[in-house]
């Protein structure tokens, strides 16, 4: 008998799910969704990450209910589930999406093929993502991801065969062991996806380019999609497909051109993932490895772990408590909220690695368990881009004070969020921005003028850079000293962001 397991991960949704059009044609099938504990006990979870998912799990077994495929919901490490299933429903194929996720989801792969060997189950998996598995070069990656994204949208299977088999209620966070959050979570599931995106299409979008970058306005102006990709409410392919529409079918100018930029930025999601994809030690170690040791913090690296100043640096970063009125008030609109838009998320990975001159492996764990929308590649490709670690990309320094006059004028999001500024209450600075950014400079400077430095920034740009066809320039090498210009350097251009 041809019985199929759906296996369900950051997938959760029915339409343009290959997994689930291929499961139509078995004669029985099940869906499974696991809450692992390695997910659980791994540094970047917190307690938001799993309630979101379990309101995503509660929507999408309503939605596979309707088309007769029920969706079991295990607690437990993959090849034990897969032996209590198979005991229960003696499946042939397991069909899953390919994952790009944190050194753990990599070793449990790995398990899951050694146990689909060794029970003679055919597993197969499809991308999801314009992520390419195995890729072997950089060029002809951006037509590649085009291509998928082009591709025919697969329709919701209108019927399934489903086996017959007894279906418990959902897990609570209790369930595992999970402690419960405060955060005010966004509607869940595929169907809230779906209408967000209408809803940022049809003009709530219209102020996309001038809105993303404050925080007073990111919030409404923003697609807010990012969670339900993170957790595959919506395919990219989805997204990216609505988009282009949208813009061909709008009347309105001005937000054909905001829906352009969007769909502009859509493309840097798969790129970023890919480097995680190509290169899985990103997570922990540098893309250049010149830099090995060059904050504390830098364990990987054959550095010293964090000392007593930089643990008392890295809590008040932490807390909100900088003396950085602009910085303090993004933490903690992060940490009751969940949700921090882009510009602002790189001030605090800017501020925490030159500023407090701190290694981006322990400030990035914390900002993973703040993000709802936590997306590995992105994230870790992020915090090493935006800590001057990749070897490639020009240096961003973002000044708190710019920032604040920029995108926050009337300190209006600095009194919602900290409403002790101004009084006996607020700290002072815990350093000093001058002599703090004087140093770093100096530091990144030196780095970057050796031999080491060059010539691995010319192996990072080969295996990680973008290439032009479509997609816009991500940044690039430092202009070597010497060289003949006389235009300031990217470290200096940059520096006052």
């Amino acid at each position: 008998m041809n019985a199929a397991v759906v296996w369900f991960k950051r997938d959760l949704r029915v339409s343009d799910h290959a997994p689930l059009a291929a499961a139509q044609a078995a004669d029985a099938a099940v869906g499974l969704y696991v809450i692992e504990p390695e997910w659980l006990a791994s540094p970047e979870f917190d307690a938001q990450h799993l309630d979101f998912a379990l309101r995503c799990v509660a929507a999408l077994r309503r939605d596979l209910a309707a088309r007769g495929l029920p969706l079991l919901v295990r607690v437990g490490t993959l090849p034990q589930v897969l032996d209590a299933v198979r005991r229960e429903f003696a499946f042939t194929r397991l069909l899953s999406h390919e994952e790009t996720g944190p050194g753990w989801s990599w070793d449990r792969d790995r398990a899951v093929a050694r146990w689909c060997r060794g029970h003679g189950v055919h597993w197969q998996e499809w991308p999801q993502t314009g992520v390419v598995r195995r890729l072997r070069t950089r060029a002809g990656w951006a037509a590649r991801w085009q291509a998928r994204m082009d591709a025919p949208l697969l329709p919701k299977p209108a019927t399934l065969s489903g086996a017959r088999l007894e279906i418990a209620d959902l897990p609570t966070l209790a369930a595992p062991g999970v402690t419960a959050h405060d955060r005010a979570l966004p509607a869940a599931g595929e169907a809230a996806a779906q209408a967000l995106l209408a809803d940022f299409l049809a003009g709530r979008g219209r102020d996309y380019p001038r809105a993303l970058s404050s925080p007073l306005t990111a919030p409404q102006g923003c697609s807010r999609l990012s969670p339900h990709l993170a957790f595959g409410t919506l395919s990219m392919r989805q997204v990216h497909q609505a988009t282009e529409q949208a813009v061909r079918a709008t009347p309105d100018p001005v937000l054909a051109r905001s829906l352009r930029a969007f769909a502009g930025r859509l493309r840097w999601h798969c790129h970023f993932m890919q480097k995680l994809e190509d290169e899985p030690a990103i997570e922990r170690r540098h893309f250049a490895r010149a830099c090995d040791g060059l904050r504390p913090g830098d364990v990987e690296g054959g550095g010293a772990p964090f000392g007593e100043r930089e643990y008392a640096l890295f809590e008040a970063w932490c807390a909100g408590r900088t003396g950085y009125p602009m910085v303090d008030a993004c933490m903690r609109q992060l940490r009751a909220t969940g949700w921090l838009n882009f510009r602002m998320r790189a001030m605090l990975v800017s501020f925490a690695a030159y500023h407090l001159w701190l290694h981006w492996r322990e400030p990035g764990l914390f900002l993973a368990r703040q993000f709802l929308d936590f997306e590995p590649g992105i994230h870790w490709s992020q915090m090493q881009m935006q800590s001057g670690t990749t070897g490639i990309n020009t240096l961003r320094i973002y000044s708190p004070a710019k920032q604040a006059r920029d995108h926050d004028p009337d300190a209006r999001h600095v009194r919602r969020w900290v409403p002790e500024f101004g009084t006996p209450d607020y700290p002072a600075p815990i350093v000093d921005e001058r002599a703090a950014l004087a140093l770093a400079k100096q530091r990144l400077f030196a780095l970057r003028a050796t031999p080491q430095a060059r010539e691995e920034a010319d192996a990072v740009q080969l295996r990680h850079g973008s290439r032009r066809s479509g997609l816009p320039p991500s940044g690039s090498r430092p202009r070597r000293a010497g060289g003949g210009s006389r235009s300031a350097t990217p470290l200096q251009q940059e520096l006052f962001r």
